[in-house]
């Protein structure tokens, strides 16, 4: 029968498991560990062999004595097994949970997101079309402005087309013209 250090897997939180004791807190000190620790029995076998004068009697109560140590420690393996899967299923339904709640919390962060792109979005198309209103005023006024300028600069071209013409007919008649005419022809070094 190989030893016991030998069936029990080599790591401390397996062999945790096995005893009865809590995992130690940092500011907890061993002497109140030990004072709120019910511990385990003594073994029966520890101290249990008697040394016989007969060597089949002796060979048949280490048999019977390994018999029952294979007995308890099945049972004990067993015990282990169930812990563990047991251990193992809590892990993977509080996966599962922390994953159902991480899924719930990113799929109500996206439709946060969502809804406030959404209401960008409306904010930006209001805004633009807003924008787009003062622009097209913008240019109605400008436009309106260019028309009322230019029928200003050809309304006063007018006027001086006009102030001109009524001038220029006050300045020199018809006789008028007539003789300096006739006078440029007879002679040109006057005019």
């Amino acid at each position: 029968m190989p030893p016991l250090s030998r069936l029990l897997p080599r790591r401390p939180a397996v062999i945790r498991r096995l005893c009865t004791l809590p995992a130690p807190l940092e500011s907890e000190s061993s002497s109140s560990l030990h004072k709120r620790h019910d511990f385990l029995p003594p073994s029966t076998y520890i101290g249990s062999w008697k040394p016989y004068r007969n060597p089949k009697e002796a060979a048949a109560q280490l048999e019977l004595l390994r018999r029952n140590y294979n007995k308890k420690f099945k049972e004990m393996r067993k015990e282990y097994i169930q812990e563990m899967e047991l251990q193992r299923i809590e892990k993977l339904r509080k996966d599962e949970a922390r994953k159902t709640a991480l899924r719930i919390a990113n799929e109500e962060k996206r439709a946060a997101k969502d809804a406030k792109k959404k209401a960008e979005a409306i904010e930006r198309k209001a805004a633009e079309q807003e924008f787009g209103e003062l622009l097209m005023k913008e240019r109605a006024e400008k436009l309106e402005y260019w028309k009322q300028r230019e029928g200003k600069i050809n309304n006063k071209k007018a006027e001086k087309k006009e102030l001109l013409r009524r001038q220029s007919s006050l300045w020199i008649d018809e006789k008028e013209i007539e003789r300096k005419a006739v006078e440029a022809l007879g002679n040109p070094a006057s005019f």
